[in-house]
């Protein structure tokens, strides 16, 4: 898929739909010319509903679809008939959207399972029929209530994908090479920094047809959490990731320092990432001989770390063991 394809911030406007009015009607008929209030209920105005969709992974299909109207509820009519309900408008999202109040930023809700559904601007209820206002002294009541009238509203859709391993490191870690490598995802690459403008997710098989979802997050700069780079907009994809493997390779001149400096950037950003599982794969390793590869465990941060060539296709299958490991702690 293009990379201007990839949508993951939308504003949107929603109008639910208004309540139809109750009836104001009397039953009359041939033998009775004179019956008593038999006025129906309004129907309910269509709600705006937000629905869980798998097959969905940006919410590029509502760039161009910002204006979203429910139908509304039809009126009450004789014989207490209740009036038909507004047509509700379903917005079909990917895994991981979140949903906000566009003017005070108020969450308000989170999509995260397939089929899942919630209400995200109520329909206006129908108005009572004339039936619910009689009484032993009102025997005859010639009013019914209005509808209530439906809720127009800006709305925020973010989307943080989900994904059980994030990669993380500087442009040109390596990231998207690995994942073109060990999954069926096919990220642009080329030997110049920003490479990926967009997240990529591929699914990586493990022994005995099981799998994981590992996401390739555009590279992050020092700064990124002050808007520098891209970091910024995609640090929020990291947030739903289960483990984060940063990725250094392993002609970077201090490893440790780099690593350090991805650390306070996450930290930065949001300090509950550092409460993540972390891993390191030190990538490109078919530089380096066995006497630099020595010296460089000696100065390696302390956490669990891995010797990875995704050119030569060497230390993948301890990487997914390591990863598989801990997903499943």
């Amino acid at each position: 898929m293009a990379d201007s394809n990839f949508v993951d911030y939308v504003k949107i406007f929603c109008a639910s739909g208004n309540g139809g009015a109750g009836s104001k009607h009397f039953m009359r008929t041939r033998t009775n010319s004179r019956g008593g209030p038999d006025g129906g209920d309004g129907g309910r105005g269509g709600h705006i509903i937000l629905k869980g969709n798998p097959q969905f992974w940006t919410l590029i299909h509502l760039k161009f679809t910002k204006h979203l109207k429910a139908g509304h509820g039809g009126a009450g009519s004789k014989q207490l008939m209740h009036g038909a309900n507004g047509k509700d408008v379903i917005i079909e999202v990917p895994l991981g959207t979140l949903a906000r109040d566009a003017e005070t930023g108020a969450f308000e809700c989170e999509i995260t399972k397939e089929g899942q559904t919630h209400v995200l601007v109520s329909g206006g209820r129908g108005g009572l029929g004339n039936d619910h206002f009689k009484t032993a002294t009102r025997q005859s009541p010639r009013f019914a209530q209005p509808g209530e009238p439906g809720i127009e509203s800006w709305k925020i859709l973010e989307l943080k994908l989900l994904a059980d391993v994030g990669l993380v490191g500087f442009p040109n870690a390596g990231k998207s090479t690995l994942l073109s490598v060990i999954s069926a995802a096919k990220p642009q690459i080329a030997d110049y920094p920003f490479t990926t403008l967009v997240p990529n997710l591929g699914i990586v098989k493990y022994h005995d047809q099981r799998s994981f979802v590992m996401a390739d997050i555009p590279g992050i700069i020092e700064g990124a959490h002050e808007g520098k780079g891209l970091g910024l907009r995609f640090l929020r994809h990291i947030e739903r990731n289960s483990v984060l493997l940063f990725m250094i390779p392993i002609d970077t001149k201090n490893i440790r320092n780099e690593y350090q400096v991805l650390l306070h950037e996450l930290e930065q950003y949001n300090p509950e990432l550092l409460d993540k599982t972390r891993l390191l794969a030190i990538s490109k390793s078919d530089l380096a001989d066995e006497e630099i590869l020595h010296e460089l465990k000696k100065d390696l941060p302390e956490i669990r770390h891995v010797f990875i060539s995704s050119h030569k296709k060497s230390g993948l299958e301890p990487l997914k063991a390591m990863l598989w490991e801990e997903l499943n702690q």
